[in-house]
């Protein structure tokens, strides 16, 4: 036999009376609060997607050929990298400059290999002084013990569309 349940109560609580509407200035304050709330999330400053595949190619190139002069074998081809999804964003010093340090997740695989792998990634890059051009930036340990320092790389310029 199944348990009896307790029967609802006879009557619902009441609501809180609705709040007196106080002009075009309060809902203004509200939409700015939101819009202030979601320009705080948003992504400003990021880098083109162009910009995070080159760095991840190039990341895994330098990655790849350490192993390689360290196995005394031949590191072969560009790795293709795509789906990137970045999932967090802060600015960084990178030497004496501004820079960005990006995380998330991508997928790529090695020349003539059919197993795509997904894999995090944590990437430091420095815009050019212009925001036209960005290196890719690897710390390499402190040579005085009191700062980080940074070996940086070029990346090429984002394509242009031409229209």
């Amino acid at each position: 036999m199944l348990p009896l349940l307790p029967s609802p109560p006879a009557r619902l609580p009441s609501l809180p009376a609705p709040v007196p509407a106080r002009g075009p200035g309060v809902l203004l304050a509200g939409l700015l609060a939101v819009l202030l709330l979601l320009g705080g999330c948003s992504r400003v400053g990021q880098p083109p997607r162009s910009v995070l595949l080159e760095a991840l190619s190039l990341q895994i190139q330098l990655t790849q050929g350490a192993i390689a002069r360290a196995l005394d074998l031949q590191a072969d081809g560009l790795p293709e990298v795509s789906r990137v999804r970045v999932d967090g964003q802060e600015p960084v010093t990178i030497g004496a400059d501004r820079g960005l340090h990006l995380t998330g997740r991508f997928d790529w695989r090695l020349p003539g290999d059919v197993i795509r792998v997904d894999s995090p990634f944590e990437l430091y890059l420095q815009p050019g002084p212009r925001g036209e051009s960005w290196r890719l930036a690897r710390p390499s340990g402190s040579s005085d013990g009191s700062r980080q320092d940074w070996i940086t790389d070029p990346l090429p310029l984002p394509r242009r569309s031409r229209g």
